[in-house]
């Protein structure tokens, strides 16, 4: 390959002054790159940062709400155990009174059933109850 004949007959000032222009145009590249390069760790960071403000901005409101929803649930929990407790009570007062009503019904049909005997029964059932009714007042599970 020869040289154009444009290149050749160029004053010689020009061809340096092209010469310089290149080597200034190719170092500011160079230096434009190896900014680049440098600074790349620094927007990493800057990234980095950014992604954990918008993660600690929408994870906030989300441990809030999770704390709400722990505090419901506790108290649902307390209600149900409280509910079981007054179910087992009412369950027991329904079996004791059923029982109690099976008792008079057997002594109401008896075959040798008398009106004074039938009192007598229920009498001494009542203060049967009377006295269960007060010891479990006084342990604290008695029904009003």
């Amino acid at each position: 390959m020869t040289p154009s004949l444009a290149a050749t007959s160029a004053p010689q000032w020009v061809q340096v002054l092209l010469s310089v222009l290149g080597v200034l145009g190719g170092t500011s590249g160079v230096a434009a790159i190896a900014t680049v390069v440098a600074q790349r760790g620094k927007f990493k960071a800057e990234a980095a940062d950014m992604l954990t403000d918008a993660a600690l901005t929408l994870v906030q409101p989300m441990r809030l709400r999770v704390s709400e929803l722990e505090a419901e649930a506790q108290a649902a929990r307390e209600q149900l155990r409280i509910s079981r407790e007054q179910t087992q009570r009412a369950t027991a007062t329904l079996t004791e009174l059923h029982a109690t009503l099976d008792r008079w019904y057997a002594l109401i049909f008896a075959a040798g059933a008398t009106l004074q005997g039938v009192r007598s029964a229920v009498r001494e059932d009542r203060r049967r109850r009377g006295e269960q009714g007060e010891q479990r007042r006084g342990s604290g599970r008695g029904r009003p």
